[in-house]
Parts: structure tokens; sequence; C-alpha cells
């Protein structure tokens, strides 16, 4: 069990409490730039991210296998985000899993402050990213589990409650580690190249893979704040499980904020920013946010899926030509890691910033 409150610039204060206590107002450190609140984006409430049929994925129409190849090339290319549908995963165990991690967040406060994290690993129950003093902060906790490699993989630090905590995730990860393998094979078959190319620059099965499940409480003025403010993922790819009934996902588009509207039983994959690097920015990570709701409250599990974190990541030779060169140094995954951890979200500056001027 974790408890290294100390190790963060301030004491930690779990929004679920001030969501609890706060009834018109909420405190100055939530309160965003009049730039970034969600009242001064526009948004298009009739778009939506593409949403993609993989049922016919392994079907004996070679037609209807390269409909769906195409749609998720153009879908990584020009958006960095779609949702999946007759995934292959069980809608009984996705509507466990989220509602298993619901029950924790509804625990006493006292029981799930035994697992309390620091900004060492981020692993446990927290509420705050980055370990700047004096950070404007986000309007949500969460539980940041690791799930592979098996080294890093301790139940000491996943929750023994509710009872069916620990199963539930561990069938869930294991699902989703086929999924996203599945769906490597794809992305890199559009590239051009092998169909394990891009499996292998991730460290073939030896890849990492971690949990970050997001509570978002009722926000009293939710256009003064956000649940997770903008910023593209670190890693290599991320599969979230939306909250279906409230929802918050807003994604960048042409300089506005497009909310994701949730298909049933789907999951939502965006692009990180490993794979930008390797695909040499044929594939784009995209700038994505969360916003909060005053009448309910939200619960999303965001299953990322990374490279081995002590091998560089740059973009794959094949992809590079005199009229194409690498537009990134190589840079392992930890390295990255580390550097997003000591800023917090910064948006797209994160990615943008390693590129070699051409």
């Amino acid at each position: 069990m974790l408890n290294n409150q100390q190790d963060w610039p301030e004491p930690i204060v779990r929004v679920q409490s001030l969501s609890q206590a706060c009834i018109d107002s909420i405190p100055q450190r939530y309160i965003k730039p009049s730039t970034d609140r969600p009242s001064t984006s526009p948004s298009f409430d009739d778009a939506n991210i593409p949403i993609i049929d993989l049922g016919a994925l392994y079907s004996t129409d070679p037609d209807a296998t390269a409909s769906i190849l195409t749609q998720i090339s153009q879908a990584s290319k020009d958006w960095g985000f779609f949702q999946i549908t007759n995934h292959g995963v069980s809608p009984n165990l996705m509507d466990k899993a989220r509602e298993t991690w619901r029950q924790f967040f509804h625990l006493p406060m006292e029981l799930k402050q035994q697992y309390a994290n620091s900004p060492k690993t981020y692993e446990g129950y927290g509420s705050r990213l980055g370990i700047e003093k004096g950070a404007i902060l986000d309007w949500s906790d969460y539980y940041y589990l690791h799930y592979l490699p098996l080294s890093l993989k301790d139940y000491n630090k996943w929750p023994d409650l509710p009872p069916s905590c620990r199963e539930v995730f561990d069938e869930y990860g294991r699902e989703l580690v086929k999924l996203c393998g599945r769906l490597m094979k794809i992305l890199s078959i559009n590239l051009g190249l092998d169909e394990e190319i891009l499996q292998n620059s991730f460290g073939g099965e030896d890849i990492g893979a971690c949990l970050r499940v997001n509570f978002y409480p009722k926000c009293p003025r939710p256009e003064l704040t956000l649940g997770l403010s903008s910023h593209s993922d670190p890693g290599g790819m991320t599969m979230l499980l939306p909250d279906d009934q409230v929802p918050g996902l807003q994604v960048r588009r042409f300089n506005h904020w497009i909310t994701v509207k949730p298909a049933p039983h789907a999951f939502i994959v965006n692009i990180g920013d490993q794979i930008q690097v390797l695909s040499n920015a044929i594939y784009k990570s995209v700038e994505h946010r969360v916003i909060v709701n005053s009448d309910k409250e939200r619960v999303s599990l965001a299953f990322f899926y990374n490279p081995k974190s002590d091998i560089p990541i740059e973009p794959i030779k094949e992809l590079v030509t005199p009229d194409t060169p690498a537009l990134y140094p190589a840079m392992t995954f930890d390295e990255y890691r580390l550097f997003i951890r000591m800023r917090g979200p910064r948006g797209k500056a994160q990615v943008e910033s390693l590129k070699s001027p051409r």
C-alpha cells in the first residue's frame, strides 16, 4: 500500500471531497485561464470522431477487410482518434470493469487513502499531475496501475476493495493487450510495412501497459475548470472505455473542440506520441481534454499500450527518405515520460518540442 503524499509539493486535496463541500463555487487553484475554459472554445455539437465497425475485419470478403483498413488509416492520419465497435471484448466485461472502479471511488476516504500515490511512479490513488508548486489543477481524481511488464505488476498496489477489483482488471487487461496487438498490425500494414514492424519497434512482446481510471466528480462551476487539461498522450496507443452515459472527452479538430459522443460498448482509440514518432508524423497524436458536469459524475478507464521503457524510439527507417527525413531524435519512453511528469499537461508542446529543424 502507498502513503506518499509528502512527496507532492503541497498537501493533496481530493476533488471528490471538494465536490461534496462546494455548493456554488470552486477553489481558485482549479479555475483555468479564460483562454482554456470550456466556454471560450467553439464546439461542433453535430460532429463526432469516426466510428469503425471491426466486425468484418476477418471476413472472407477482401473488399470489406480493405474498407476497415482504409477507415483506420484515414482516422489515424486525419483525426488521431476513432471509436471501434464489434472489437471482440465482451460488453459484460466492459460494464463490469467500469462499475467496479466506480464502486472503488465511492468507498470511504480512509480506505482509498491507503493507496495514495507519489510523483515518483504515480501508481495508486491520485489527484494531480506534475510537481509544479502552485499549478492550476484539474477537477478529477484517478487511480493509476501497471499491468505490464510483469516486473512492475504489483498486486499490493492494486486495491483489494471492491473484492472483485483485481480479478476484473486482470481479465480486462488480458483482453485489451490482445486487442491492441491486433490494431498494431493494422497500423503497421497501413504504413506499407510488414505487420510486425510497429510491434517490434515497441519491443515485441516485451511491452508496457498500464491503466488510469479517471473519476470526474460533479462540479458546481464546470465552465471555469477542466477535468483533464489539454494534452496529447505520451505513450503508444490509448484504449479508452468512456462513461457512455455522460460525455466529457473533447478532441481538438482544426482549432475547434469536438465533444465525443460514445457509441454503445465502443472503445475510443487514440494515437499516442510514441506512434507519431515511429511513423515520422504520418500518424498523429492529437490534443484532447475533458470537461466536467454540474449534475453527474463520470468514470472512464484509459488503458495505455506503450513501448518497452528503455529502448530508443525514433522514426522507423523504412519511413525515412531524402524527401522525408527523420523528424525526431531517438529517445526512450522512460526519458520522455520523465520529461512529461516534470512539466504536467502542455497540449501538444511536449512532442512538438522534440522535432528536428528541417
